[in-house]
């Protein structure tokens, strides 16, 4: 376990092996505690970094809704690398973590080794689905701000179990950096010219349609469409899920030149 310290914001994460880095993000109100499942078997050949976004888990939960955004938290993904002397890294995560790998791409395309976009969403090029997305961020906000952690008994069984110290870290994030801005995000999927993988619950409804978008308009990617899944799929089938990204982490290292980056 370390602390990174990113202007008084102390960001909790880590690193587990060796090899060629891979850093994964949490999905919102989740922590680094739900790629425990993976840890073994994405560390035999990698160096894994594992963090928790500001606002949650054991990360630093700033009372400034300023210090919670999607810059921000792009920055903390590019501060992580340089913390592990990582110039490039395979870039991943689940949900708003896919969303700012994805982010992280369009802001520093040149540390992208491969990206790994799983039950994610790319955002939004039409302003009233923004506004739709982005009034829904700002209740979620407001719900825990009302009633605290007790929202996350009701939720998903990977966010039931999940501990934060306090829910005001989780309603800022939810105004900070779950709502979006702009469509610059998805509007970038084209220009990416990285090995992707994207990989979907075949249960979770409401991203199907935007992981065939991502597949389409991201130039050569691969989809990976997992059984018996929800938005959880890596919690929800652990063994299908690294069934699936192995053999696409095995080919990168199969086609890196002569020695990893790192």
């Amino acid at each position: 376990m370390a602390k990174l310290d990113r202007g008084g914001v102390n960001i909790h994460y880590e690193v587990y092996g060796s090899g060629p880095p891979l850093i994964l993000t949490h999905g919102y109100s989740s922590t680094s505690a739900m790629w425990q499942g993976q840890v073994e078997a994405l560390s035999k050949h990698h160096r894994l970094v594992l963090w928790d976004m500001r606002g949650h888990g054991l990360s630093d939960y700033p009372d400034d809704p300023a210090a919670y955004s999607e810059a921000l938290t792009v920055g903390d993904i590019a501060a992580l690398l340089d913390a592990e002397g990582a110039e490039t890294a395979i870039v991943g995560g689940l949900s708003l973590g896919g969303y700012m790998s994805l982010a992280f791409h369009r802001a520093h395309p040149e540390r992208v080794r491969a990206l790994l976009i799983i039950d994610t969403g790319p955002g939004f090029k039409k302003d009233d689905a923004r506004d739709i997305w982005n009034k829904r961020a700002r209740d979620t906000g407001d719900r825990f701000d009302r009633e605290g952690l007790e929202v996350l008994r009701t939720s998903s069984a990977e966010r039931a179990s999940v501990r934060h110290r306090n829910a005001s870290g989780l309603a800022l994030a939810a105004r900070g950096m779950l709502a979006q801005r702009d469509a610059r995000v998805i509007e970038s999927l084209p220009d990416i010219r990285v090995p992707s993988l994207v990989v979907v619950g075949a249960d979770d409804t409401p991203f199907l349609a935007a992981s065939d978008y991502m597949a389409a308009k991201i130039p050569g990617a691969q989809k990976a469409v997992i059984p018996n899944a929800g938005h959880a799929v890596n919690i929800d089938q652990p063994q299908a899920f690294i069934d699936a990204v192995l053999p696409f982490l095995d080919h990168l290292a199969a086609d890196a030149p002569g020695k990893t980056a790192s």
